[in-house]
């Protein structure tokens, strides 16, 4: 996947200030930069996979409602709206760019349900799903209660953080 921003290793994402490390990894999280903010205080990081621990851990031992607004900083899948970089390429390789007129609108309902059902956008790391996939998945997790879904969100984000931290930081070369 392409993305606006620029490959690091993990050595040059340890030497960083904190004010790179939050320019650099701020958009992991949708919209939610203080989840590197509060995360920086634990480098030097000894891997890729700790990393992606440490920001996680810090994500969801937050105060709930900090939480409940970074549930809600994602965007609804296949929306006509303005969405982040990030987000855009990853929803064109699930093909949500293409779907027809019939199916927008199935899925533009079903996003309208689980909204007024959970009061979050329905959350689904996509990477390597199609428009089929995400349909049956929400349509699915429409019938989760609320506890099972705010942890299924959850599972969610933490699967889209890591393919993004996976394209975003590049093994070090001189390590084997």
């Amino acid at each position: 996947m392409t993305n606006s921003i620029s490959s690091v290793t993990l050595d040059e994402v340890n030497g960083m200030s904190q004010e790179e490390f939050v320019q650099s990894l701020g958009g992991i999280f949708e919209h939610s930069p203080w989840v590197a903010e509060r995360a920086y205080r634990h480098i030097p990081f000894r891997s890729i996979e700790q990393l992606h621990q440490v920001l996680l851990e810090t994500a969801r031992s937050s105060e709930q409602s900090q939480i409940k607004r970074l549930l809600r900083s994602h965007p609804d899948l296949a929306t006509r709206m303005e969405v982040t970089p990030l987000s855009a390429a990853e929803q064109q390789g699930a093909g949500l760019d293409l779907l027809t007129a019939e199916e927008f609108n199935i899925l533009t309902d079903l996003n309208t349900t689980y909204m007024e059902k959970f009061q979050f956008p329905f959350i689904l790391a996509v990477r390597g799903k199609n428009k089929d996939d995400i349909i049956n998945a929400i349509t699915e997790r429409l019938n989760h209660s609320e506890q099972e879904e705010w942890m299924q969100a959850l599972i969610e984000i933490g699967k889209i953080t890591k393919f993004r931290l996976q394209d975003l930081i590049v093994q070090d070369s001189t390590k084997s």
